[in-house]
């Protein structure tokens, strides 16, 4: 494993992987943005919005906040209480940090696993969306990847962790 991390392939692949999918996820909370002008505009100048608006930005923004998770987790973004623990010696605050992220990864990991089986499920009973009629399980399915990738990098941050390496070894420059 040492061997892997000293050329630190995985890291780099996980870090640009992790810069596509933060790209997308802005760029569709970018589009997300310009449909509720276009709606509100709409609305307000043709007494029309646009139809299935609400239903399209619900799925644009949660397909975005999916595919943004990846990077938050590698720009250590999430949320961490250290009130008990800033006192304490590098050596258990990694160990802490370690166990953190893999819990950060068990968790996204379940979550990708659910949403897949849960797009299944909803593809086989044929549901739809109110408005446009698009089948529900695009939106499941969409939600997988962001989760499992965010997965994949607290679970690489876990082991750089485990192994004395800073998890912002992964930051990199890009």
């Amino acid at each position: 494993m040492r061997s892997i991390l000293r050329g630190d392939v995985i890291g780099h692949t996980l870090r640009r992987l992790a810069q596509v999918f933060a790209l997308l996820g802005a760029g569709i909370a970018a589009a997300v943005a310009l449909l509720t002008v276009a709606s509100i505009a709409g609305r307000a100048l043709l007494v029309r919005p646009v139809p299935g608006d609400v239903e399209l930005t619900q799925l644009g923004i949660a397909l975005s906040i999916s595919l943004c998770l990846g990077w938050c987790q590698l720009q250590g973004s999430n949320l961490i209480v250290d009130f008990f623990t800033q006192r304490l010696p590098q050596r258990p605050r990694r160990w802490l940090d370690a166990v953190g992220a893999l819990l950060i990864a068990v968790m996204c990991g379940l979550l990708a696993w659910r949403t897949g089986v849960g797009a299944a499920a909803v593809r086989e009973a044929g549901e739809t969306s109110m408005i446009l009629a698009l089948p529900m399980w695009w939106a499941y399915a969409s939600l997988a990847p962001g989760l499992a990738l965010a997965a994949l990098i607290a679970l690489y941050q876990a082991v750089l962790l485990t192994l004395g390496r800073p998890p912002a070894a992964l930051q990199g420059s890009g």
